[in-house]
């Protein structure tokens, strides 16, 4: 299994909109060949500063998140959310060394 993970700076009082950009691409994300889950969580640096955003994939292999990258998904991920962040994000692939889950939570 391989993650993508996703950082991205948010421009000030944007979390909302930026969750609703993210919530509107589930559904396309699930049509998506080796797609297994995803998880965003949300960092504060100081208090009082912007919000970042850490956007987690996990993917049955490497193959399949290279994949949803050259298609029309990844990059209308990209579009609806970029303009709710300070610039581009910072993009990384990772292999799974452990992953466990219970279910939905």
């Amino acid at each position: 299994m391989h993650a993508r993970v996703t950082q991205f700076q948010l421009l000030p009082g944007r979390l909302q909109d930026f969750a609703l950009a993210l919530d509107s691409l589930v559904p396309l994300l699930r049509e998506q060949a080796g797609f297994r889950s995803l998880i965003v969580l949300r960092g504060e640096p100081t208090p009082g500063a912007p919000p970042q955003a850490t956007v987690i994939s996990l993917w049955d292999s490497l193959e399949a998140l290279r994949a949803s990258e050259e298609n029309l998904y990844f990059y209308r991920a990209m579009a609806r959310v970029i303009e709710f962040s300070d610039g581009f994000p910072a993009i990384y692939e990772h292999k799974v060394l452990v992953y466990e889950s219970a279910g939905a939570a």
